[in-house]
């Protein structure tokens, strides 16, 4: 609060504070140096971590490592796809996506998603039959209709890779996302609703692509054997496999493990301000915030809407800076300089092709923080700054 008792423009950046119950187990391992997650003999942290994240998520295996990124990259390397193997991704996601798949030598074929944020299941299905593998963004949590999306490719035997960065704590139709492809993959980055700073994590269920997985992340000579069942599997791919090293290092999950327990109460923080918020700019005519499809329960950190009725980008670009000027950051994907979520900038493919229904969603569509940690005040003053913002371009 301002000393006029007005409520200041929020911080929306900083995260919530690390537990407390993290520090004794940080201070133990700076005390020790112990922090390769393979020097104990078992039960380092990173292993209880593994453990408590695929209870938490109903999952046979997870594998903590390095990034979402890694474990992307890592999850296409253990499908052992062919070299050159097509991947669909939707247009609309962060450039690491498609980058994992160029990584792993595949080529990603970017699918259109629709102003509502999600795949175009018409264009998915029209791009199926030349695909290996579809590797499905939640992009800023919105899920796509993932009932649709298993129909096609289990009936083509492909194999889907949910990137479930911005989705842990969402469900479809009661099942947890991230559990519904052949391999659910996480992120821990400040930005996300479990902060390590950096950080990630994959689950699956399939014993096989796990005991792949686990070697490809640096499990090298018998550092395997520190991990759960899979003995048969991991001694038959020793030194078949290459290792890429990604492994998540001790201080990380001690970082992680005790915000675990707080997922439930953010995700329900998350979803009811982001409902509030969006329930207060539906009520102008210039901002629209697409509903959540039905069978979906997300876990929302930011709120996306898209900017209806103005014509001109010079238009859009005056209500971001009205917004600005009201203590606000929006930003319009399509119109930020360099923006590593339009896919015009992701030059590292060659020439983008011809997605025009994603490049208009990009145009307009707005993105905003809104981590669960916010008051009822200070969402009213992102949705008044946001709708007066509106208010001072188009009327």
């Amino acid at each position: 609060m301002a000393p006029d008792g007005q409520t200041l423009a929020p911080n929306v950046y900083d995260a919530e504070p690390i537990p407390e119950a993290a520090r004794a187990e940080i201070d133990r391992l700076l005390r020790s140096g112990d922090l390769f997650r393979y020097t104990a003999p078992k039960d380092a942290p990173v292993a209880l971590l593994e453990a408590e994240f695929a209870g938490l998520m109903g999952s046979r295996y997870a594998l903590a490592v390095s990034s979402c990124s890694a474990a992307l990259f890592i999850s296409i390397k253990a499908l052992d796809l062919p070299k050159g193997a097509k991947i669909l991704v939707p247009a609309f996601t962060f450039a690491a996506v498609p980058s994992a798949v160029v990584h792993a030598d595949c080529v990603p074929v970017l699918v259109e998603v629709g102003s509502d944020y999600r795949v175009d299941i018409a264009d998915l299905e029209a791009k199926l039959d030349d695909a290996q593998a579809v590797l499905i963004s939640h992009m800023r949590g919105h899920t796509s209709d993932m009932d649709a999306i298993m129909a096609l490719c289990d009936a083509r035997g492909i194999p889907v890779i949910e990137d479930a960065a911005h989705s842990l704590g969402t469900t479809w139709a009661g099942r947890k996302i991230g559990t519904i492809g052949r391999i659910g993959c996480f992120s821990f980055q400040s930005y996300k609703l479990v902060n390590a700073g950096e950080g990630g994590i994959l689950i699956t269920d399939d014993p096989e692509l796990a005991a792949r997985a686990v070697i490809m992340s640096g499990a090298y000579e018998e550092n395997w054997k520190k991990h759960p069942g899979l003995q048969n599997s991991f001694c038959h791919w020793q030194n078949k496999l290459p290792l890429y090293n990604m492994r998540m290092q001790n201080l990380s999950a001690a970082v992680i493990r005790p915000q675990l327990p707080e997922v439930a109460r953010r995700v329900v923080q998350g979803r009811t301000n982001h409902d509030y918020v969006a329930r207060r700019l539906n009520t102008s005519p210039w901002l629209t915030v697409p509903p959540a499809l039905g069978p979906e329960d997300r876990a929302p950190d930011s709120i996306q809407f898209n900017l209806t009725g103005f014509e001109t980008d010079a238009q859009a670009l005056a209500f971001q800076r009205a917004a600005k000027a009201r203590g606000v950051s929006v930003q319009i994907f399509g119109l930020s300089e360099g923006n590593a979520r339009a896919f015009w900038n992701w030059q590292f493919l060659g020439t983008p092709p011809d997605l025009p229904m994603t490049r208009a969603m990009l145009m307009r569509a707005c993105d905003t923080r809104l981590p669960a940690r916010l008051t009822r005040p200070e969402l009213d003053y992102i949705a008044d700054a946001l709708i007066s913002a509106a208010t001072e371009v188009r009327g």
